[in-house]
């Protein structure tokens, strides 16, 4: 398994994330569409939070399913939380905020959220 390492811009948040990435969603919903989000969906057990929880800010919205987290100093978006369609707890990881990753080589998926 393969570790990754990652961050907002400023720092404040930092975060390790294990597992294969192997492809990543871009979602057209209103918020990612404005994000610009390149998200990796993995068991919530799988990201480790190096700074204190408190350090992210978080925002809902619509159905309040998922816990936008963001950085409240450089408002960076680098992770998202929330649960999968049977109940199991899950991280939506902004691969943008991934360190020495070739985003070039990542394939992506499109996702018509906004149609949800």
């Amino acid at each position: 398994m393969t570790t990754h390492a990652g961050s907002c811009h400023c720092g404040r948040i930092k975060f390790e994330v294990e597992g294969e990435l192997t492809s990543a969603l871009s979602c057209n919903c209103s918020i990612c569409q404005r994000k610009g989000a390149l998200m990796w969906f993995v068991p919530r057990t799988a990201l480790t939070l190096l700074t204190p929880d408190g350090d992210a800010s978080t925002y809902t919205f619509n159905k309040h399913v998922i816990q936008h987290r963001f950085c409240p100093t450089c408002g960076m978006h680098p992770y998202g939380e929330g649960r999968t369609p049977d109940g199991a707890a899950m991280a939506a990881i902004n691969i943008r905020c991934l360190e020495g990753l070739d985003l070039d080589s990542i394939p992506v998926t499109h996702h018509d959220g906004r149609s949800r």
